[in-house]
């Protein structure tokens, strides 16, 4: 019984640890082609040589997603070397937190440019290839401040997640025919982003939450893979997930 996911091709940004790294991994052995993105080459190339050793099929690219022509490359490059792209999942984000009076400008303006501009740039890499072929599937890790304002560390990075909930439900109602579009929005899950902050304060305190609740990243891949697994004509429009012991 075919899984809807064998042979796809999937473009995952921020591929390189956390919750890309374990969605590349798991879609993987459901046989999806993969076409990983992110700065960190070597990470990148461990991950394909250990899929390719496993007998799975990826490519590494690097990439930073602030930079659209990187973005444009990737998805190039997997088109090139595949033939084709199927999803693209738009998972690279930070999430330097500090209070607003910290004045944290310079983390502002990465996070717009990591988290909403990059999300925009791998839109305009797949788009009008996703409109051309009459399908395709882009999948945008946003968060659960994106759905409630993580205020006194966190208003900026919510501000970022709420955009990329807005800009997917708008895409969703312009998407071409054919072209599936899913929000993702996670609560605390281990990865790397509860290390980004700058601010001691805050980082002492987001660490001991986050050991606190935390579930693993691959909870986020298995609702990506359902996700991309369901039949054409079939739209999963957001998922949210987070610990059971997790309130916010």
């Amino acid at each position: 019984m075919s899984n809807n996911i064998k042979d796809k091709v999937v473009v995952i940004t921020g591929a390189s640890s956390g919750l890309g790294e374990t969605t590349a991994r798991h879609l993987a052995s459901l046989g999806a082609r993969l076409v990983l993105g992110a700065r960190r080459t070597e990470r990148l190339e461990k991950l394909v040589a250990d899929i390719t050793a496993a007998g799975g099929q990826a490519i590494a690219v690097t990439t930073d997603v602030a930079r659209r022509d990187d973005v444009e490359a990737l998805v190039a490059k997997g088109e090139q070397h595949f033939g084709r792209i199927d999803v693209l999942v738009n998972n690279a984000g930070i999430m330097p937190l500090a209070p607003m009076a910290k004045l944290k400008v310079e983390e502002w303006d990465r996070m717009i440019d990591v988290n909403v501009k990059g999300v925009l740039y791998g839109v305009a890499a797949a788009l009008p290839r996703f409109a051309a072929q009459g399908s395709g599937h882009i999948i945008n890790v946003s968060s659960v401040a994106g759905i409630k304002v993580f205020a006194g560390m966190g208003t900026v990075y919510s501000a970022t997640k709420f955009a990329v909930r807005a800009l997917t439900e708008g895409l969703r109602a312009e998407a071409p025919d054919g072209v599936r579009t899913t929000i993702i929005s996670p609560g605390a899950v281990d990865s790397e982003l509860k290390t980004h902050s700058s601010d001691k304060e805050t980082s002492e305190a987001l660490l001991a939450w986050y050991e606190a609740n935390q579930i693993p990243a691959d909870s986020v891949a298995r609702a990506i893979a359902y996700a991309i697994e369901q039949p054409a004509n079939v739209d999963i429009s957001e998922v949210v997930l987070r610990p059971v012991a997790q309130e916010f």
